[in-house]
């Protein structure tokens, strides 16, 4: 999860965050370099008065400044087509979890398995445990098994929700009358936390999301 003072992205916990981080990278270095040479062009005319007439009115160097940033465009553009269309793929889900937002609690249920439904609610700051964290523990934690493909189904009861866990890098509004579609996974257990990112009234900010992965035979265990 995010700490103090941080600059960067949280630590990825699936594949597709560890792709977004990568992009991320990738799109901020092009930034930095455009950013850079349009200082230092702009530091020379400050500092400089020569001029050359060949450039003008110059042909060549009007097709490089037109070509050169369509080349760019497209070294951003198709990384991100390719974890636009990552992000949609859905191969053989293991199991299938439906979060259904409310104000201001989630409910989510387990799709392959009978009786097998809760609400999931903030913990209020009295009964927290030492080591848990205000606003972001819930009562009802969302047990999960670690290295599987889950197929999240996402809709609202009542408001515009958003159902977002940034190391998952998984984010998806909560629709009324609409179930929207996500995969998740994660390639090691733990506690990874999320919360609406959607305002949707006024405890908007009460709506924490607790995802608990576990191994394998744990999550059989618990969902029996």
């Amino acid at each position: 999860m995010a700490h103090p003072a941080q600059l960067g992205l949280q630590n990825a916990a699936s594949p597709i965050m560890e792709e977004l981080i990568a992009f991320h990278d990738h799109a901020l270095m092009i930034i930095f370099l455009i950013s850079s040479l349009v200082l230092y062009i702009i530091s020379l005319m400050l500092t400089t008065k020569l001029t050359h007439t060949s450039t003008m009115n110059a042909q060549e160097i009007e097709i490089i400044w037109t070509i050169l940033p369509a080349i760019i465009l497209i070294m951003i553009a198709l990384p991100s087509l390719r974890i636009l269309y990552m992000t949609d793929e859905f191969n053989k889900p293991y199991l299938t979890l439906k979060a259904i937002g409310h104000q201001w609690y989630w409910s989510y249920e387990y799709s392959d398995y009978e009786d097998l439904a809760f609400d999931s609610y903030i913990m209020p700051t009295y009964f927290l445990e030492p080591g848990e964290f205000r606003l972001l523990e819930v009562d009802n934690r969302t047990t999960l098994p670690m290295e599987a493909d889950i197929r999240m189904l996402i809709s609202s009861q009542d408001v515009l929700h958003s159902w977002a866990v940034p190391s998952l890098g998984v984010k998806a509004d909560a629709i009324p009358g609409r179930l929207n579609q996500a995969m998740v996974a994660s390639m090691r257990p733990g506690l990874f936390y999320g919360q609406c990112s959607e305002i949707c009234g006024s405890n908007h900010s009460f709506m924490p999301i607790v995802l608990e992965f576990i191994y394998f035979q744990d999550f059989e265990v618990w969902a029996s």
